[in-house]
């Protein structure tokens, strides 16, 4: 069999198993798409067609005899096509996988608890910078009302000054909202 027979028999699975099916290459297909999603995609779809021809040769050599060798060729040819096409669409893909992850799954757990210890530090991060903000705030608090008892002509000169001054910069954040023609942009407050 010589090349050319050789690269149209292995685009398409066939015998063994009274299964036929077609495979196409999308090199053509993904080369105009740049969209990292759409790479993505076609990963996809290249590692399930993966999948399928792994099945495939797993069922041609789990009931191997001589008159499967020829199959067993063309879905290793095409298992290899594949491969190799699965690695120039990848090639297009940038994704990047913490080792942790990778870890994980060597390890046989399931990914989603790298997620799941991510989203619990991050939370227990929160409640503490939370814990030191209210702490903060009742510092301040509990400062004003020191210095309220003992200086209160100077807190209310302080309080005056303090709500001048969040006027003034509510003012500027308007003025740098309005628009050429006058107009005032308008944020929408939730």
């Amino acid at each position: 069999m010589d090349s050319s027979q050789s690269a149209v028999t292995a685009g398409t699975g066939g015998g063994g198993n009274g299964m036929m099916i077609s495979q196409t290459n999308d090199t053509a297909a993904t080369t105009a798409v740049d969209d990292p999603k759409q790479n993505l995609k076609h990963v996809i779809n290249s590692i399930q067609k993966t999948l399928g021809l792994l099945h495939q040769l797993y069922l041609t050599v789990s009931s191997f005899n001589a008159a499967s060798q020829l199959p067993l060729l063309h879905r290793l040819n095409s298992l290899v096509t594949e491969l190799d096409n699965m690695v120039k669409l990848a090639e297009k893909c940038n994704i990047q996988i913490p080792m942790e992850v990778l870890n994980l799954i060597d390890d046989g757990k399931n990914p989603d608890e790298f997620t799941r210890d991510v989203i619990n530090s991050c939370i227990a991060k929160n409640q503490i910078t939370k814990g030191k903000t209210d702490a903060f705030k009742g510092l301040r608090k509990h400062l004003m009302e020191e210095l309220e008892q003992t200086f209160p002509d100077e807190v209310e000169s302080y309080r005056e000054i303090r709500a001048a001054s969040a006027a003034e910069s509510k003012q500027l954040a308007q003025a740098q909202s309005m628009l050429p023609n006058g107009d005032m942009k308008v944020k929408s407050e939730l």
